[in-house]
């Protein structure tokens, strides 16, 4: 499904993304309560996509049982509050506490993303053509960041080497400056998306490795919905920290 979404991408297609709709959502809700006492539901930042807002709306009408947790994540992160939220359940927190938890940790997270090219960004009016023609000429790999809601632009490398390192840096600064240092107990969660290019994460992995020995990175494709405006050849850096239950 990846590589033919990938190939009609770049055949110029026209590929849009939206919201689920309401009754896919509250189907599967409605199935997994005849199951389960309480779900935590956790989408996409509510910064970059209307589906937070839409679920908080739709749990309203369960009474407490669904909890929508708008912690602002996305693609890694986002996975990483998936399996955050499973430990916190595990050690005896219920939805309404796992839900707050999430939310009062959303800024322990940090992820940046080097784009292959601008052309997707100016096919979906996210910034000028001019502003494109220029990163183009040029052959400018923006390094964007999800720092909160909004995912903003962070640098502007020349090569992808450059980029990489970029980040690597980056994700040093946040790491000792806001998540208390690289400490021996390796505090905290690397990981590495891309899109369409698995040989390329899997060699950014190596570089990564390198920069920081011992520690864990695991790597997932960025998701289709998110592909399809930074298109293919795209690689991002991210970090959590570990949480303490």
């Amino acid at each position: 499904i990846r590589d033919r979404f990938y190939e009609k991408l770049k055949s110029g297609a026209n590929i849009a993304t939206s919201q689920p709709s309401p009754d896919s959502v509250t189907s599967l809700w409605d199935k997994l309560l005849q199951e389960y006492d309480e779900i935590v539901h956790i989408p996409m930042s509510s910064g970059l996509s209307g589906s937070c807002q839409s679920a908080m709306a739709f749990a309203a009408d369960y009474d407490g049982r669904v909890q929508v947790v708008n912690n602002q994540r996305i693609s890694v992160t986002q996975r990483q509050s998936a399996l955050d939220a499973l430990q916190l359940a595990a050690a005896g927190k219920n939805a309404a506490q796992i839900k707050e938890f999430l939310e009062n940790d959303k800024f322990n997270s940090s992820i940046y993303i080097m784009l292959d090219t601008l052309y997707y960004l100016k096919k979906g009016g996210r910034i000028t053509p001019a502003a494109a023609a220029i990163g183009t000429m040029l052959r400018l790999k923006p390094v964007l960041t999800i720092q909160g809601e909004k995912l903003d632009a962070f640098a502007k490398a020349r090569t992808t080497s450059q980029g990489k390192t970029m980040m690597i840096n980056a994700i040093k600064k946040d790491i000792n400056e806001r998540f208390g240092g690289m400490t021996e107990d390796k505090h905290i969660w690397l990981q590495i998306a891309y899109t369409h290019d698995r040989a390329a994460a899997e060699q950014f992995r190596t570089e990564v490795e390198a920069e920081f020995p011992g520690y864990d990175i695991h790597i997932d494709p960025l998701s289709l919905s998110v592909a399809c405006h930074i298109g293919p050849g795209s690689l991002a850096l991210a970090c959590c920290k570990k949480i303490n239950v």
